[in-house]
């Protein structure tokens, strides 16, 4: 992944923008930190962008994202988006050179300059591997940045993608000063009282369908509000129904304040969940995927949706 042409470019900005994208998680905000230190040991003017006004507090503990600003700078000459599968992805448009650094399979390399591996299972791992094909060195701040995108996308190491290579990065990252204490603490386990209740909400409603296979999890404005939640606290109760004994399949439906429906997949395998994404210009990876459906027919949208699940099954 030696890229010569992309040292240079970053060499010769004056001001860059590291992204992370809109309602971001740890592999976002973890690469987008360790990008941010880099720029910052090559003294570079560095801004961090996120169009999300509210980060999920569970990701404060990373290297400055007390930084992150909602307004893109407008003399900024160069942008890095980490972890956007599509150019929406980013939230606003870009007007100057931008490197798309990424993992979805869905990527379509939207960028001047792309370092896409749909292989690795982090945008984390992706950024290791190019620092690292490139020589350049991975101080504490970035190792704990990276450490944190791949606990999350590996599922705490549980994800079918982890390998032996995963966990070489990761042996190589602690020894590097990553704070693994940190990521295990924020990463996996924190939960915020609104998320307790509701995904317990969710537990209570969630529906099988196809013998089973298929676990359904609706989520209205309404149970939004009265739980304070926000959307990255429906992500627990979606992630466990994965785990039941016979479910193949987890869906995920919630209701958006603009009457779309955001809907989230995921699979153990035995579906390409990321193939049914892509029939609503969504995506994401053959486990794990996302969608939005300009409806708010929450009803229609699940029998729809379960139908084209079974279709696709292996």
């Amino acid at each position: 992944m030696k890229n010569l042409e992309i040292i240079e470019v970053i060499n010769k900005a004056k001001h860059v923008v590291v992204i992370a994208h809109i309602n971001p998680d740890a592999d976002s905000l973890g690469s987008a930190s360790a990008v941010y230190t880099y720029m910052l040991k090559l003294h570079k003017k560095v801004s961090f962008f996120c169009a999300s006004k509210k980060i999920d507090e569970k990701f404060k503990f990373l290297p400055w994202t007390e930084k992150i600003k909602s307004v893109f700078p407008s003399d900024a000459d160069l942008a890095i988006s980490l972890d956007c599968g599509t150019h929406a992805r980013i939230g606003t448009d870009i007007a100057i050179d931008l490197i798309n650094i990424d993992h979805h399979q869905s990527n379509d390399a939207y960028a001047r300059f792309n370092v896409v591996n749909p292989k690795a299972i982090s945008t984390t791992q992706v950024l290791f591997d190019f620092f690292k094909a490139n020589d350049l060195s991975i101080n504490a701040k970035m190792a704990t940045a990276l450490y944190a995108g791949l606990v999350d996308d590996s599922s705490n190491f549980l994800s079918l993608k982890t390998d032996e290579n995963v966990f070489a990065m990761a042996q190589e990252l602690c020894l590097l000063g990553a704070d693994i204490k940190a990521c295990s603490r924020y990463i996996s386990r924190y939960i915020s009282l609104a998320g307790y209740r509701l995904k317990g909400a969710m537990m209570l409603s969630m529906s099988l369908h196809q013998d089973g296979e298929i676990a359904l999890l609706h989520v209205s404005q309404e149970m939004m509000q009265r739980y304070g939640a926000v959307a990255s606290d429906c992500e627990a109760a979606l992630e466990e129904a994965l785990h039941l004994p016979t479910v193949k399949v987890a869906l995920l439906l919630r209701e958006n304040k603009n009457r779309t429906l955001k809907g989230s997949l995921r699979s153990d395998g035995s579906v390409d969940v990321n193939r049914v994404a892509k029939l609503f210009d969504g995506g994401g990876h053959p486990h794990s995927s996302g969608f939005t459906l300009d409806t708010s027919d929450m009803q229609n949208a699940s029998d729809r949706l379960i139908q084209l699940i079974k279709e696709h099954r292996q």
